[in-house]
C-alpha cells in the first residue's frame, strides 16, 4: 500500500479525477474557464517542489461516481502520476434514490485499487451546500452519512481523506457561488488549503489566494429558481447532465509552476 505523501517527499506529478467540484466550477477565471481547488493544490505542490510539476485534471461536471471510476480513474492511472486525488458521490446523493453504502464502498474500493498500483492517493469530499439549496436538510443527512462511511472505511488504509464536508467554515453562504451549489473562489481556496495541509505541504500566505469574482449579488428567490433550480431539475428528469459532451479541461500531465494562479 502506498504511503501518504509528506513534506520530505515533494510531488512531481499530480492527477485529479471527479465531478464539478474537482473541475473547479464556481471559481472561474476572467475568461470563464474553471480553476478551483485542484488547480490551487497543483500550484502549491509546484511551490513545494521548487519548480514545476506535471498536472492533469480529468474531472467533468455532473458526473456520477460510476463513470468517474470506470472512465476517469483508468485514464488517470495510465498517466503515471505520483499523486492522485479522487472525488465523487456528490451527484449521486442528489438523485431521488441512492445507496450510501454502495457509493462509499465503491469510492473506497477505487481508492484502494489506485493505491495498490503505487500511486499516493487522497480522497477529497466536497463542501456542504445544503443550508442554501432546496431540500437541503434531506441532502445533508445523505452527505453526513457518506462522509462518515468513507472515513470509517479508509481508516487503516494509509489513504488520506480530506473531509471538506464537515469543515465548519464551508457551509457559510459567503463561500458559495451564485448558484449556491458550487464553492466560489474563497471556498475553493479553503478546500485547497485543507488538501495541502493533509499532505503536509506548506501552504502559501493567504494574500496569494485568488480573488473572488463572485460579488455576492444574489438573485431573488423566483429568479434563482428560474435560472438555477428548474434547469437542474429538468436535467434530472430527462436524464441529461451539465457535463454531457464535455471533455476534461486538462487530460494530460502538463507543467504547472508556483506562478500559475
Amino acid at each position: 500500500m502506498a504511503e501518504p505523501v509528506t513534506r520530505a517527499e515533494p510531488v512531481t506529478s499530480y492527477a485529479a479525477i471527479g465531478d464539478s467540484f474537482t473541475e473547479g466550477m464556481g471559481d472561474e477565471r476572467a475568461d470563464g474557464t474553471p480553476r478551483g481547488w485542484a488547480d490551487l493544490v497543483a500550484v502549491g505542490l509546484a511551490h513545494a517542489a521548487g519548480g514545476s510539476i506535471g498536472y492533469a485534471n480529468l474531472a467533468i461536471r455532473g458526473r456520477l461516481l460510476a463513470p468517474i471510476i470506470d472512465h476517469q480513474l483508468p485514464a488517470a492511472l495510465e498517466l503515471g502520476p505520483r499523486l492522485l486525488s479522487i472525488n465523487g458521490g456528490g451527484n449521486d446523493i442528489l438523485r431521488p434514490r441512492v445507496s450510501i453504502t454502495a457509493v462509499a464502498d465503491r469510492l473506497v474500493e477505487a481508492a484502494v485499487r489506485a493505491a495498490e498500483t503505487g500511486v499516493s492517493t487522497v480522497v477529497v469530499s466536497g463542501g456542504n451546500p445544503t443550508r442554501h439549496i432546496p431540500m437541503g436538510a434531506s441532502f445533508e443527512k445523505r452527505g453526513d452519512a457518506l462522509a462518515e462511511a468513507v472515513r470509517d472505511r479508509l481508516e487503516g488504509t494509509g489513504i488520506v481523506f480530506v473531509d471538506n464536508w464537515f469543515d465548519d467554515r464551508l457551509p457559510d453562504l459567503q463561500y458559495w457561488s451564485i448558484d449556491r451549489l458550487h464553492l466560489n473562489a474563497r471556498g475553493h481556496a479553503i478546500a485547497a488549503s485543507n488538501v495541502l495541509a493533509a499532505l503536509q505541504v506548506p501552504i502559501a500566505d493567504a494574500s496569494t489566494a485568488p480573488d473572488d469574482h463572485d460579488e455576492l449579488v444574489r438573485p431573488r428567490t423566483a429568479e434563482y429558481w428560474r435560472h438555477y433550480v428548474l434547469p437542474w431539475i429538468g436535467r434530472r428528469l430527462t436524464g441529461r447532465s451539465s457535463g454531457d459532451n464535455r471533455e476534461p479541461k486538462r487530460p494530460t500531465l502538463e507543467p504547472v509552476t508556483a506562478a500559475d494562479l
